[in-house]
């Protein structure tokens, strides 16, 4: 809720749906490809990393930043290999921007 509130302030025009799990953002994903995904590593059911990769399966233009207090370089690297910007919590304005950029930036 608070990545939501800190994206909706700064990006209002955009459309910004939550899902409480990654196999909820799965089954939100095949309904309607979206264009930006934010995710944790750690969430209920599927597991952020299996949840990016099965999403740029069912999206594959679909930009997923991974926002997460796991730090680990095998998370890093992992992130990496599957295409994902890895942007490490607390949650700040600072870190939003870092997301918002990346999501912005041209391909």
């Amino acid at each position: 809720m608070m990545i939501r509130a800190r994206v909706q302030a700064l990006q209002p025009d955009w459309v910004v749906d939550e899902a409480v799990s990654g196999d909820e953002a799965l089954v939100m994903a095949a309904q309607s490809a979206p264009e930006y995904v934010t995710m944790d590593v750690n969430m209920p059911g599927l597991n952020g990393f299996d949840a990016a990769d099965q999403l740029h399966t069912l999206a594959p233009n679909t930009r997923i930043v991974m926002l997460t207090a796991n730090i680990q370089e095998s998370s890093r690297v992992r992130a990496e290999s599957i295409g994902l910007k890895f942007v490490q919590k607390p949650i700040t304005d600072a870190s939003i921007l870092q997301v918002i950029a990346y999501l912005t930036a041209q391909p």
